[in-house]
């Protein structure tokens, strides 16, 4: 049996905490069986599932064995890997993958189900340390593609689906503002499909980002529903930053007096407004499609 690191070892002999001794490969063996629901890697992985937040070390919680291949993917450090008793066979699989310091153990199949959110869930979590990023980090980021910044948006699937698109049409980031759901929630990490671990993403103050933006002559371009220049129409080259409203409310106002430009996405006018996933994903598609238009018509 393949020795434990220290930290492992330590919480090896905490209470409610025993070696498994089943499976007969190698792989099988590094897995270490944990029942008490007090164990200091659960209850970090239910916090940040229940808070929805990173813990205070850094760490995220993910769920799914895609979701966690495209974490091992996208270079990022695993802190612990997790397996239900009935999920356990899906170590086989992922266990080459991961590195011999991982933290890897098996809960009962009760246990894992209360710690983890989905209704049906899959057998494998796992806490992973994202890359941090500062708002002038971001915007140096203007120079590989548009910002996308992300004003009230409170559904996480919509989030998701704009952090994917972001990382899918070449954006250089994603700023979220106040009153925007967290990255770190279990439904946006699942639509975000892997992009979350791969986009530069910081938290700010909205008002105080857009100042800096003016400062370093980023263009800043809202979204909206019923007023604008259409998408069609607009130019949308050089550094830019587009921000996205929340779901009904659209851009708050306190910042539409701010930015410099307004786009509106042409739709049938029975239509109230588009998904804030949606229209973020439109947008994001027209600059790229701009940007490479540009680019063949710079060429020699």
């Amino acid at each position: 049996m393949t020795s434990l690191p220290r930290d492992a070892a330590r919480a090896a002999r905490e209470p409610g905490s025993t070696r498994s001794g089943k499976g007969s490969s190698a792989g099988r063996e590094r897995l270490r069986r944990v029942e008490g629901r007090h164990n200091a890697l659960v209850k970090e992985l239910r916090a940040a599932f229940a808070h929805a937040e990173l813990t205070p070390a850094g760490d995220c919680a993910i769920e799914g064995v895609r979701i966690v291949e495209e974490a091992i993917r996208s270079g990022l450090r695993l802190h612990a890997v997790f397996f239900s008793e009935s999920g356990a066979k899906r170590a086989e699989r992922l266990l080459p993958q991961i590195g011999a310091h991982v933290e890897t153990v098996v809960l009962p199949d009760p246990l894992f189900a209360n710690v983890v959110p989905s209704e049906t869930p899959q057998g494998v979590a796992a806490l992973v340390r994202l890359k941090s990023h500062t708002l002038g980090e971001l915007l140096e980021r203007t120079q590989f593609g548009p910002l996308v910044v992300v004003a009230g948006v409170q559904d996480p699937g919509n989030l998701g689906t704009i952090l994917r698109s972001a990382e899918a049409f070449g954006a250089g980031g994603a700023l979220l503002g106040e009153g925007t759901v967290s990255p770190f929630n279990s439904k946006a990490v699942r639509g975000a499909a892997g992009s979350l671990f791969r986009l530069a993403l910081a938290r700010v103050k909205l008002l105080a980002a857009l100042e800096q933006m003016k400062e370093r002559g980023i263009r800043t371009v809202a979204t909206s529903s019923h007023k604008g220049v259409p998408l069609p129409e607009a130019t949308l080259s050089g550094p830019l930053a587009v921000i996205v409203g929340g779901e009904g409310a659209g851009v708050p106002r306190d910042l539409m007096t701010k930015v410099d430009g307004i786009v509106a996405i042409p739709h049938a006018p029975q239509v109230e407004s588009l998904n804030a996933g949606v229209a973020a994903s439109i947008v994001l598609y027209e600059i790229a499609k701009q940007s490479a238009l540009g680019s063949q018509h710079s060429a020699p």
